[in-house]
Formats: C-alpha cells, structure tokens, sequence
C-alpha cells in the first residue's frame, strides 16, 4: 500500500479521533508469536506501527528507568523527560498533547488532569500501584492502563529480610548511635531471627518470596491472605488475621490499598499481637494507623517497626521534606527506638527498575502499535496475532465503546462490506474493547469505515492501524 496519499487524504480523519493512526514497518518480535496458530510458522511477521511514529508523544515523569526511555526512542517516539513530577497545573498543560504518560507513585492523575488529555491514549504506572490513577475516568475516556505488578518483587522482599533482621538485632539504633560517637555494645532484647515465626499478611508474589526467603533462614512463616493459596514450603495458611497476630514474631503488610485494607492494623490488632512483636510496612501508607502504633511503642507492646510508605509521602526529595507539616505524627515517631523509616524504597534496586521499565515500556508500545491491552488494570483484555508480512491491503480495526446492547450488530454491520479476517471482542464493567483485521481494503474503504464508525452513538475512541 502507498502510505503517501493515505496520509494525505486520512490525516485529517485521524486528528478527529483525537488518537493515533498507524503504519507498517520493519518486522519485529511479538509475543504472540509464541502462541499456537494455524499459520505457517516460517512466515515473517509484521508489527503495526503508527501512522507516523514521528508524531507520537511520550511523556515520562519521575526518573523513569533509561530501558523505557531508549525502547520509546527506537520505536521512534518523541520522549519527553523529567526526574520529578510536575505540579498539577504544568501536568495539565503538558498532558493536552501526549498520546502516552509513563508515571510512578508520586504523579497523581485525577478525573481533572486527565480531562485536559484530548490525545491520550495509554498510560503506564513504571511500579506495582495503580492507586495513584482514577481507572475508571481512564478507561471512560478509552485510556488503557498497564503497571508492572511482578518486576521489584523479590526488590521488595530483599528489603523486608533486611529489616527484619535489623530490627531483631536493633541495628538502626546501634548505627545512629556510633555515628554520634556513643559506643554502645548491648545484647539485651537483640535476637537470632532463627526459629522465630513469620507472619505474612497477603500472599502474593511478594508475600510468597518472601515466604521462601525467610525459611532459608530457618523462620516459621505463617500467611494469611482473604483467598486460599498454596503455600510455598513448609507455610502455612491461617484462617483469620488474628490467628496470625497471636502467633507470630515478626508481622509484615503486602495488601494493596482499598478500603477494606485500611487501618488493617490499629489499636485492636496491636493488642492481639504477642508481647515483644515487630510490624514491617512496605505496602501502602493507609493499611497501618500509625497514631496506634506509636501507642503500642510507647506501652512496649510492639518493639520495633519498620516503614517504608506513608498516608501523606512528599513529592520530590529534599531535606524538611518529610515532617509534621506532611504527617502530624511525625516527630513523635522518629523519636521513637529501634523504628527504621524508609522513602519508599521497597522496589528502588537497579535491577527492578530496568526489569519495570522495559516490561511497562513494552506493554505500551504493543497498545500503541497494536490495539494489544493484554494486561491491562482496567480495560478489556483483547489480543489478535499479529499479520504476515504478505497481507497487503490489511487495516487493524480498534473500536472502544460503551458497553450496551446492540453496539456489535451496528459495528458488523459497518465491516460486513469488507472481509473480516479475525476478530476479538470483550468487555470490563461499562467498556468494552472491539479488534477486527479487515483485508482488501483500499484507501477510500479505510476512510469510510472510520467515518462510518465515528457516526455510532456508543464510540468512546476510535483507532485504524495498517
């Protein structure tokens, strides 16, 4: 196909749609190739690209790892680079015109940022969490999101085996202390972690490895978590969180935020813990009541803890950054021993964020590229295989819509002029996600096609990829 008079005549239909266009280029790997197909497995495949690479817009805040950054800009992106997050009036103005954002934990994009976003067409959370974006506005407007839920796992879980022992031994204290040149050789209420019990609440892929982990060490681990999962080694499940707290040494938080994670642990939990126990949070800042915490301290009824997250975390790094303007509670609780407090460190290794960057970066450039959401947090999953270089004259269809009675009748109706090679469609609350491959087709019957599809009173986005 001459994709020169196709930019000419269509250029102007893709800047209603306000999303991308593409094009075909040079041949690359795509994971679906790894998929049983019914196709001649020596046939080459082909990626689709968008409709000039040139003019797709990336936005990445927060120091986003160089891997995002140099698999943007061989796809041929702009990228534009920041270290920090911006304040939300200059995140407003530079948002009108990206067609991607990469963000991690600190950048909060809300129903009233997002609005201002009339290109946007995916957004990418380079961290496990998503909390820090409205899914739900996103997914109304047809902006997928995709995070990196298993890449700083076992980052996280090095970090909790770390304090755990630090705070069994009163490591921080001793360190702070020879700093100012007090010497201080103690052995009382410093223990082996050896033969102690675990208390893991959330067995995901952290809680998990860090199970495994921790028995390597030679503690007893015990989990609970609100679904039955097989245990790791010699884990054991619990029925209830109080059975955990009860009997376990060593208490650590791997839950998302939600309402029912919040405050998970407060004055009532603390008292069902053993006399002595340790608390480690490197989950989300609301799952523990802090206030309670610093209560039990002061009773001795907990002794030691561990903070890696906050309710309220500063936006960027700096000295004064972290004080009771932010948190009130906070100078009451570095006042405290044998408490070891971290900037939200937990997934801060090289290795996890090159791992993020490059899982993130390439689950973005395959939406893109591709219509692929496959693992997407809060739109339909929907994949196609990819085409072979020998089909010519092919149009990638990707139809996002409101989930309502009667769309697909009016959208087949729509491609039934056309052969339909394949065709995939699924729905996520009030979305739903249409991919269709539509061969022999020319430059008029791509065009009429888009019009005929912008026309349908459920279209939420509209992207036509060759």
């Amino acid at each position: 196909m001459d994709i020169n008079p196709l930019q000419d005549s269509f250029q102007r239909a893709m800047n209603l749609s306000r999303s991308p266009g593409a094009v075909s280029t040079s041949p690359t790997q795509s994971f679906m190739n790894t998929l049983p197909r019914r196709l001649s497995v020596s046939k080459q495949q082909k990626a689709l690209k968008p409709f000039s690479t040139g003019d797709m817009r990336i936005l990445l805040l927060e120091n986003v790892n160089q891997t995002a950054v140099d698999i943007f800009k061989d796809q041929g992106y702009q990228v534009e680079f920041y270290k920090s997050s911006l304040p939300e009036e200059e995140l407003i103005e530079k948002i009108k015109d990206v067609h991607a954002i990469g963000i991690r934990s600190k950048t909060k994009l809300t129903a009233n940022i997002l609005k201002h976003a009339k290109n946007l067409v995916v957004i990418g959370c380079f961290c496990i969490g998503t909390n820090q974006v409205d899914l739900d506005y996103a997914a109304s407007i047809g902006v997928a999101v995709f995070n990196s839920p298993f890449s700083n796992s076992r980052s996280v879980a090095e970090l909790v085996i770390a304090e755990i022992i630090s705070l069994a031994r009163q490591l921080g204290d001793r360190s702070i202390e020879l700093h100012t040149g007090t010497w201080n050789k103690v052995s009382q209420k410093c223990w082996e972690v050896r033969g102690k019990t675990l208390g893991v609440v959330g067995y995901g892929h952290i809680g998990s490895q860090l199970s495994v982990l921790a028995e390597s060490m030679g503690m007893h681990v015990l989990y609970y978590d609100i679904v039955t999962i097989m245990a790791l080694g010699t884990a054991k499940q619990v029925s209830t969180l109080d059975e955990l707290l009860n009997k376990s040494d060593f208490v650590t938080l791997h839950v998302p935020e939600t309402p029912e994670t919040k405050n998970l642990l407060s004055a009532p939990q603390f008292a069902a813990m053993k006399d002595g126990a340790y608390v480690i949070n490197a989950s989300r800042g609301t799952v523990v009541d802090i206030p309670s915490l610093i209560q039990a301290m002061k009773a001795g009824k907990i002794a030691g803890a561990a903070l890696d997250v906050y309710p309220n975390e500063p936006a960027k790094n700096g000295a004064d950054a972290f004080s009771d303007k932010l948190n009130n509670w906070t100078s009451e609780l570095v006042s405290l021993p044998n408490v070891i407090l971290t900037p939200h460190i937990g997934g801060s290794t090289e290795e996890a964020q090159s791992a993020i960057g490059i899982e993130v970066a390439h689950a973005l450039s395959k939406y893109i590229n591709e219509g692929i959401s496959v693992g997407s947090v809060n739109f339909p999953e929907v994949s196609l295989r990819s085409l072979d270089l020998d089909q010519e004259n092919t149009v990638r269809v990707l139809y996002i819509h409101k989930n309502v009675p009667g769309v697909l009748k009016t959208v087949n109706n729509i491609l039934s002029n056309h052969n339909i090679e394949k065709q995939f469609s699924d729905s996520c609350g009030e979305i739903a996600y249409l991919m269709a491959d539509i061969s022999d087709v020319n430059q008029s019957d791509i065009k009429q096609i888009y019009d005929e599809l912008d026309k349908t009173s459920s279209k939420i986005s509209i992207r036509l990829l060759y």
